[in-house]
């Protein structure tokens, strides 16, 4: 699987983009349950977005690494379904989502955050990483270094780099990853079925680019029945304020799916940054059957974009059987800390958490096919 080209002019742009926004400015009017402090550090002539905590309680997971290990651990535990494996496991994830607020590990600073499940990372042989260590370090001495959303397909180099610096490697999920994707509508039958009926869709004129503030909030609406009430209340509360914002900053390409009688059912946002496609907001009107087929259409729609602009894709994590079923290739992705300048219970709590994660939750990870 090949490597995406993540221009430095492009990610530049965008982490401008991003910053004009949310720089120094409250979270909560943007995503409901997160409070942090946006800022940036750039090094080398590039600029990268950080996220400042002090053990906020209760934030979303995207800034709460408690939140992640702890509380969201033992709500994924409860999906596998399994009471002879779920009872010993999330008791695990309860004792270390204990520990880790009591080692206040979410007094970190993430680099590289965009406030999404899964942020873009430019290629490491254009990055002055030292450099960029010690500006961190020296601007925030009391704080624990976080870079999330590192995968061993895309970011080898990364992984290797900052574990011979001492960063600790913590896994945190399986994502599934997406290259050549024509190639993978020609091999799987259920992609090629998905693609067509997306095809139709647009059309009927089912598909539209979304405009105005009814429609932006109606689509936060969206996204939250599915990722929030559905999922996880830790997942990140998005506004429509937001999906407004970052829409016509050209940081997210929003596409939504209307019903058969007109009324706006699913949207989906995604963010491309060179020769990579995520997308951090899928929302449907969950009270529809399931043979209106939203999640395919909108999964679709992605794959389909591309296809159309020869690009890999990352589809997160979550619903793993679908994207396998698709040509969706599983990867284990890290998130990698540095708290050798921390406390000692600090220290031990990331050390721990990143033997137990290694032992304990790859295997489940890749035993489940999670």
């Amino acid at each position: 699987m090949t490597v995406p080209d993540v221009p430095l002019q492009a990610f530049n742009d965008a982490a401008a983009a991003f910053l004009q926004i949310h720089r120094h400015r409250p979270t909560p009017p943007y995503v409901a349950n997160l409070r942090t402090e946006v800022d940036a550090i750039e090094t080398g002539g590039v600029r990268f977005p950080v996220t400042v905590n002090d053990a906020e309680v209760d934030n979303a997971w995207i800034c709460s690494p408690t939140t992640t290990y702890g509380r969201y651990a033992q709500e994924e535990i409860l999906r596998l379904g399994r009471p002879w494996l779920t009872a010993p496991l999330r008791g695990l994830a309860g004792a270390a989502g204990w520990v880790l607020k009591r080692s206040r590990i979410d007094r970190a600073v993430a680099i590289n955050n965009w406030l999404v499940s899964t942020n873009v990372y430019p290629a490491l042989r254009d990055i002055a990483l030292d450099r960029m260590i010690a500006e961190a370090r020296e601007r925030w001495p009391a704080h624990a270094l976080w870079f999330r959303s590192l995968n061993v397909v895309h970011h080898a180099e990364w992984l290797h780099a900052l574990g011979q610096r001492g960063f600790v490697l913590v896994p945190s999920r399986q994502v599934y990853l997406f290259d050549h994707v024509a190639d993978l509508a020609r091999r799987h039958t259920d992609l090629k079925r998905d693609l067509a009926l997306r095809a139709r869709a647009e059309q009927a004129d089912r598909m539209v680019r979304l405009s105005g503030d009814d429609e932006f909030e109606l689509a936060a609406r969206l996204y939250a029945a599915l990722y929030v009430d559905k999922y996880s209340a830790c997942n990140p509360v998005y506004s429509g304020q937001l999906m407004r914002a970052w829409h016509e900053a050209g940081l997210l390409e929003l596409t939504g799916l209307r019903d058969e009688q007109g009324t706006l059912a699913g949207v989906v946002g995604m963010v491309r940054m060179g020769q990579l496609i995520t997308s951090p907001i899928v929302g449907y009107d969950t009270s529809l059957p399931r043979s209106a087929a939203l999640y395919r259409l909108l999964s679709a729609t992605v794959l389909h974009r591309a296809i159309e602009q020869g690009c890999a894709v990352n589809l997160s994590a979550g619903v793993a059987h679908f994207k396998r079923q698709r040509g969706g290739k599983p990867a284990i992705e890290y998130s990698a800390v540095l708290v050798e300048h921390m406390p000692r219970p600090t220290r031990a709590a990331v050390v721990g958490l990143g033997a137990v994660s290694r032992t304990v939750g790859i295997p489940v990870m890749r035993r489940f096919r999670l």
